[in-house]
């Protein structure tokens, strides 16, 4: 007879190695202060960035969409389901990204998804750097092209991969602009111009980089002012912009193409209209002011320098994203749940998001945070990190 043992046998290694963990339900809405089990405990794992989940001119333009059009836009893109607001929000995503055309697709993860699915053949080659997303990854599995591998930001090694690339037909090389689970930022002005070198394409996904890097929250690409030299640009509406979705930035005849090619846009229904609606009046609040940004970093910097000198390893974090490393899986977990008896939640991160001697607790700083916010963090990490014996 069929039976789930096999699952239920994987489920309990999880649990032996303490990397088992079931899914935490909120009592609040999403901020830098929440509600679980009756318990006020302060956020320091959510990507809301900008704290633009509760920003007044967001719910004031989805409460406005949905009394003009109704909760759902009724079908996929290509049958009735583009929206006049549809096509607003991606004349101003491609005006805010410096392109010539944007596509908004249903999130970040089937934006990779469909658009490297679409763009490589059998006679094409990637090239990623390991630590890229799981949604690249997906998305490149998707694909009959050939596949290539280089070490984390290491240019050398890109360098020799496209040395031995000459004969495919498309070469596209892929990276994170903001690597999500070490807060480090891709050397891109070096894989631009390595990749003109050798006649390659550029492939950035932004997702921890939009509403973040750049002037106004404009990128990775921005961010470092290359402008025209970047071929596409991937990023999120469901962190930093405060809604959900994902776009790519790119030529007019990309999105041409994507739009009769790409599975995930041509088979999911279009984005609701209070959630387009939404992510426009997001991108009119970063366009005016970078005072958000601006305490995002501040409070980022200072929380950053704050654990290293409590003795922590933070790794390659230079963002808003700060890991504690940790190492073993068990007393990984074991530190984020004496940081919830502290009062802070900040989630445990092992394998198989990591490797299995890289567990950590990621924190992410916003802006929204307080100094005292911060501070009372910083005491409650010293605590259990002294408990626990990760500090002296």
């Amino acid at each position: 007879m069929a039976n789930w043992n096999s699952l239920r046998d994987e489920l309990e290694q999880a649990k032996q190695e303490g990397r088992y963990r079931p899914l935490t339900v909120w009592e609040s809405r999403s901020g830098t202060w929440m509600t679980l089990n009756g318990r006020r405990l302060l956020q320091m794992s959510s990507n809301n960035y900008l704290g633009l989940t509760d920003h007044p001119d967001l719910k004031e333009a989805a409460i406005g969409a949905i009394e003009q059009y109704g909760v759902g836009s009724g079908s996929v893109r290509t049958i009735t389901g583009t929206l006049d607001i549809h096509d607003r929000l991606e004349q101003e995503l491609a005006q805010f990204k410096g392109t010539e055309a944007a596509l908004v697709f249903q999130s970040g993860f089937t934006t990779n998804q469909g658009v490297l699915s679409s763009i490589l053949g059998p006679d094409d080659v990637v090239i990623s750097d390991e630590l890229n997303h799981a949604s690249i990854i997906d998305g490149i599995r998707l694909t009959k092209a050939h596949r290539k591998i280089f070490a984390h930001k290491d240019m050398d090694q890109l360098e020799a991969v496209l040395k031995e690339s000459a004969g495919f037909k498309k070469r596209v090389v892929v990276t994170d602009g903001v690597f999500s689970m070490d807060g480090d930022i891709a050397p891109l002005p070096s894989i631009v111009e390595l990749a003109e070198k050798y006649d390659a394409f550029v492939y950035v996904d932004d997702a921890h980089a939009s509403g973040v890097l750049g002037k106004n929250g404009k990128g990775s690409t921005d961010h470092f002012g290359l402008h025209g030299r970047v071929h596409i640009q991937v990023g999120t509406l469901s962190k930093a912009v405060g809604a959900v979705g994902g776009y790519v930035a790119c030529d007019r005849v990309l999105k041409d193409y994507l739009i009769h090619k790409a599975r995930p846009f041509l088979f999911s229904t279009s984005q609701t209209p209070a959630v387009a609606a939404t992510c426009l009046a997001a991108i009119q609040v970063l366009k005016q002011s970078d005072e958000l940004i601006k305490k995002l970093w501040a409070n980022a910097s200072y929380f950053r320098s704050k654990v290293q000198s409590l003795g922590f390893d933070t790794g390659g974090s230079e963002t808003p994203i700060v890991p504690v490393i940790v190492g073993d899986p068990a007393k990984t977990m074991r530190f984020s749940d004496l940081l919830l008896e502290e009062g802070i939640f900040a989630q445990g991160i092992v394998y198989p998001t990591v490797a299995m001697d890289k567990g950590r607790v990621r924190f992410i700083v916003t802006a929204g945070h307080t100094q005292e916010d911060l501070d009372f963090a910083l005491n409650a990490l010293e605590r259990a990190g002294k408990q626990l014996g990760l500090l002296g």
